[in-house]
């Protein structure tokens, strides 16, 4: 039995007093379980003849909760990997990958309230009762008519007071109330409008696919932005439909999902589920049923999309596969969305895709093994022409307000052209700080070490990690002497612009903007239809927006990610700069893109013009061979924080001694202080164990984290192990 604890263990139970004839819980059930003082919802995870406890020690089965498995044997096979993989309890993997509500304890199956008479309550409508209660007799009567039941919506649709008239019959026993599971037939799925006729390059990538189909294959789909991937799935979507399987997409923001989602409707008459954490409880529960049931043929969600249960599943498809966001980086168990499809489709024996533009070192590295197949798309559709690149050297060009004189000129030349422009800046806010330049007084916040962000409209100072909120001071509150914002975030670009360009409609895009529903909808709205001119935007612009009219990119403070102390940082870069360039010249117009830099000789960017993509993943795997990084070894990182800098590397400390003497192809690095020691007022802190080999790597965890438990220091310091970590300093 797997039960939501932190506990590494399953836990025995007698099965339960079932009545005459049913059957026993299987695999994949929910259960209540006695739990200490505690009742809680486990999962049968095998049913055995014995167990290795005494039966004296042993508690039934308080109650079964589902007839039919609420996930089927693959599905916990993934469980199981996960938990092992990423070595976590086995319950908490089960935690994450339910919805809330069905973890305490709601059905598995839709249902719906239906109403019926009780024999008593017949007789009593037969004889027009009760006399004195016209709305409870009416009540009756219609449920008379009806056959004796009805569901809630007809009764509602009877009286909108129905509720009203009930509960006093139901409580005189004239009435009985029951929760009954709806059968949800899968609905068969069509296509709803013809796709455009395919490149050869996209009608090979299709029939290659669609050949593995019987069998699990994974594929790498490169193509560079514009060259039409998601025309690919909506192919291979339909090829699985028509065999009857189902199709599950998995993005890496919720802000792709209404775009993805509407060009599936637009395609497919079939029914599809939508899996992100924006949606209340109910939403996530009606979609998970969904998908359980089979109605839902296709599942399109985020990163906990993963796990959705799918009846007959025909197909894996992971778009923007590079992405970070899929990667949990925060909470207990931290895994890769991304590498669990894979294991998925492995499991299911199906094919699965792996799309992108600027593809992971590690996929590439996957692709060079004979692992994944790699399919490219290496033009765009129609007339549409990849856009030129261009440096501009920020140590001869005149700058003003983080926008340079060549950026200004080009912005008013393709204005002027009637087109559309974009201008990426990754920092949202008015100004990344506030200065006193008479005393040198930065505004700091006061639970991390960083500095709070102006936001200027707001007349606010936020800390951008923590959250925290201050009122704007006018004047410096050491000194008294004025203070001005220093640096550009995406609140002061688009001030600058509209002062630059009056009467030119200028729309933001980044997470201050988008707060609401509909906020990202309304924001590419007034850019697909022209009503906007200009967009400045975040990360948030760099991916799934296709607006055919924007011709100029100018990317601002390129800079940011050339000499990190993070060894990801340049492939960071590289595949922000390329997807953001592909936002340009996406229609019949040439497209151009600026990049602002004071560094242009840097090998970087040198390669990203001269031999593109390509070039630089080439030179960043060889570098990556040299050093031992990934993907040529394996790391995993033990990471701790504690209300003091003491208590987190103290712990981390008697961490690395319980380890002993660690295998040669083993090194365990650190511990040290995080890059940002304070973060939220508690002092963070990592230890980083490096192995080129993976399976000397996991069997030393399995050996070591039992160890790392018993210690006392690690009751008074909060950790967790993040295997195969994308962010390390």
């Amino acid at each position: 039995m797997a039960v939501d604890t932190p506990l590494r263990r399953l836990f025995d139970y007698l099965p339960p007093a079932m009545p005459e004839g049913a059957a026993e819980p299987k695999p994949g059930a929910r259960v209540w379980v006695p739990f200490g003082r505690r009742r809680l919802v486990g999962m049968v995870m095998d049913v055995a003849d014995r167990s290795d406890l005494p039966p004296e020690r042993l508690k039934p089965i308080l109650e079964v909760l589902d007839a039919a498995p609420a996930l089927e044997a693959s599905a916990l096979e993934l469980i199981r990997w996960a938990a092992e993989y990423y070595h976590h309890p086995v319950g908490q993997v089960l935690a994450a990958a339910l919805p809330a509500l069905l973890r305490r304890g709601a059905g598995v199956a839709a249902t719906e309230e239906r109403w019926a008479l009780t024999g008593s309550g017949s007789d009593a409508a037969a004889a027009g009762e009760p006399r004195r209660a016209p709305r409870q007799r009416a009540l009756l009567e219609f449920l008379l008519s009806r056959g004796g039941t009805a569901v809630a919506g007809d009764l509602a649709g009877h009286s909108p007071l129905w509720r009203d008239a009930a509960r006093p019959l139901e409580q005189r026993g004239w009435l009985a109330r029951a929760e009954v599971a709806l059968v949800e037939a899968p609905e068969p799925a069509q296509v709803r409008a013809a796709g455009p006729t395919l490149l050869p390059e996209q009608r090979d990538a299709v029939e290659r696919v669609a050949a593995a189909s019987r069998a699990y294959a994974a594929f790498l789909l490169e193509g560079v932005t514009g060259s039409g991937k998601t025309e690919v799935y909506l192919r291979l979507t339909e090829e699985a439909l028509a065999r009857g399987r189902a199709v599950l997409v998995l993005v890496p923001e919720i802000g792709l999902t209404p775009q993805l989602v509407g060009r599936f409707r637009e395609r497919f008459a079939a029914p599809l589920a939508v899996l992100h954490s924006a949606l209340t409880d109910s939403e996530r529960l009606a979609a998970w049923r969904a998908a359980w049931s089979g109605r839902a043929r296709i599942v399109l969600g985020t990163r906990s999309a993963v796990f959705a249960p799918l009846q007959d599943l025909g197909l894996i498809v992971v778009d923007e596969e590079h992405d970070p966001s899929f990667k949990q980086h925060e909470g207990a168990l931290r895994y890769s969305a991304r590498d669990l499809a894979v294991v998925r489709a492995r499991h299911a024996s199906v094919p699965v895709l792996l799309g992108s533009a600027t593809p992971s070192l590690e996929t590439l590295h996957n692709v060079a093994a004979s692992r994944y197949t790699r399919l490219r798309l290496l033009r765009r559709p129609g007339e549409s022409r990849p856009p030129l690149l261009k440096l501009i050297d920020l140590r001869v060009s005149a700058i003003e307000a983080g926008i340079s004189t060549p950026a200004v000129l080009a912005i008013e030349r393709h204005l002027a052209a009637g087109a559309q422009v974009l201008i990426f800046l990754n920092r949202r806010g008015f100004a990344p700080t506030l200065l006193c330049t008479a005393c040198g007084w930065i505004a700091p916040c006061r639970d991390c070490d960083a500095r709070l962000t102006v936001h200027l409209a707001a007349a606010r100072l936020r800390c951008h990690h923590c959250g925290a909120d201050a009122p704007l001071p006018e004047r410096c509150p050491q000194c008294g002497f004025a203070v001005k914002p220093v640096g550009q975030g995406t609140e002061r670009i688009e001030a600058a612009l509209g002062a630059r360009f009056p009467g030119v409609s200028i729309v933001r895009l980044d997470r201050d903007v988008v707060r609401r529903r509909g906020d990202l909808d309304e924001v590419v709205r007034r850019m697909s239809s022209g009503e906007a001119r200009i967009l400045v935007g975040t990360q948030m612009v760099t991916k799934g927006h296709d607006f055919p009219n924007l011709t100029l990119v100018v990317v601002l403070n390129a800079d940011q990610g050339l000499f990190s102390s993070d060894f990801r940082a340049p492939e960071r870069l590289a595949q922000t700069i390329v997807q953001v360039a592909g936002r340009a010249g996406r229609g019949n117009k040439p497209g151009e893109v600026l990049i602002q830099t004071e560094f242009p000789q840097h090998p970087l960017l040198v390669s990203l013009l001269e031999r593109g993509y390509d070039g630089f993943t080439d030179a960043a795997l060889e570098e990556r061979l040299q050093a031992s990084w990934p993907p040529f070894s394996r790391l995993a990182a033990l990471r701790a924080s504690g209300k003091t800098r003491e208590a987190a590397l103290g712990f981390l400390t008697e961490a690395r001694a319980a380890a002993g003497a660690p295998p040669r192809v083993l090194k365990l690095l650190g511990p040290v202080p995080a890059a940002m020691a304070k973060r939220a007022g508690r002092y963070h802190a990592q230890l980083l164990i490096e192995s080129r080999e993976r399976r000397v790597l996991h069997r030393f965890l399995d050996g070591w984290l039992p160890q790392v438990e018993a210690l006392k220091s690690a009751q008074r310091a909060r950790w967790a192990l993040d295997v195969d970590p994308l962010e390390l300093f």
